[in-house]
């Protein structure tokens, strides 16, 4: 059996719940969800009528993010919980960003369903000898980073740009989160970019959607990825006190935004926030 039938018979075997990958594909206009995801993303939306736009968000920023780490020299990225494959995927950023065609990519997953759309993707349009799919727990660093270690696209002895983009309010704290975070941190090279977003529970406007937000993490311990959010304070724990890019930690649609940034004229209505650290020289 090849890949593509392996990952087609991993799609089908993951639809008897929600798959949160799937939702967010609903949410920003992607074609990779199902009849139970839509169910799910619509009682959500019913809850809260803006959690497209805030999932739109964070798309956005994981554009942006790659774009400013190109620019800052980065020639390699690891993107973890990279989810499900739509429009603005890195690896296609990083190309428009340099004609050079020179910037590796390294996805990983631990959802069949997303490495499985993954590995189709890559399959269709990727360059292998620069892009690949792998599958890997976040939760297991020593793991995981053996598997980055042991791949050819990837030199850790080299400055790369990890990304958790819209991913660390599905890694509870209990769950290790900091003890994670710490690890891929120490694995780094110096001069590499850690870049992290979440989705914030931070000032809510008033009663009503601070219970809305509080009935978001409610309705998704019903699917793969129970949820938690978390304050600017709680969140910025996780860059380990690295020197934050410009212009620092932010709500997302203030970071370097452009004309199709959404919330640009109130960035922090969009729930959402994130950075880019710099990992110190020695």
């Amino acid at each position: 059996m090849n890949t593509r039938d392996e990952a087609l018979r991993a799609i089908e075997g993951s639809l008897d719940q929600p798959s949160a990958a799937r939702v967010y594909d609903y949410f920003i206009g992607g074609n990779t969800h199902y009849a139970v995801d839509r169910i799910f993303a619509e009682k959500v939306r019913d809850r809260l009528p803006l959690i497209g736009d805030y999932c739109r968000t964070s798309r956005q920023f994981l554009g942006r993010a790659a774009r400013q780490c190109v620019r800052a020299g980065i020639r390699q990225f690891v993107d973890l919980g990279s989810g499900l494959p739509t429009a603005g995927n890195v690896h296609e950023i990083a190309d428009e960003e340099r004609p050079e065609r020179d910037v590796h990519v390294l996805y990983l997953d631990n959802e069949p369903v997303a490495l499985a759309h993954s590995e189709i993707l890559l399959a269709d349009t990727a360059d292998p000898e620069r892009h690949q799919a792998l599958a890997a727990d976040m939760l297991a660093p020593d793991e995981l980073w053996d598997r980055v270690t042991d791949s050819d696209v990837i030199d850790v002895r080299q400055p790369i740009a990890l990304i958790l983009n819209a991913v660390l309010h599905f890694i509870q704290d209990d769950e290790g989160a900091d003890a994670m975070l710490a690890a891929y941190r120490d694995r780094l090279a110096p001069g590499s970019l850690l870049v992290l977003s979440q989705m914030t529970n931070e000032n809510p406007a008033d009663e009503e959607e601070r219970q809305a937000l509080a009935d978001l993490v409610q309705y998704y311990k019903s699917t793969t990825n129970p949820a938690v959010l978390r304050t600017m304070p709680e969140f910025e724990r996780f860059f380990g006190g690295w020197p934050m890019l410009e212009p620092g930690l932010v709500y997302a649609p203030a970071f370097h935004p452009d004309d199709n940034t959404v919330f640009a004229n109130a960035p922090s209505e969009s729930r959402v926030i994130g950075g880019i650290a710099r990992k110190p020289a020695r």
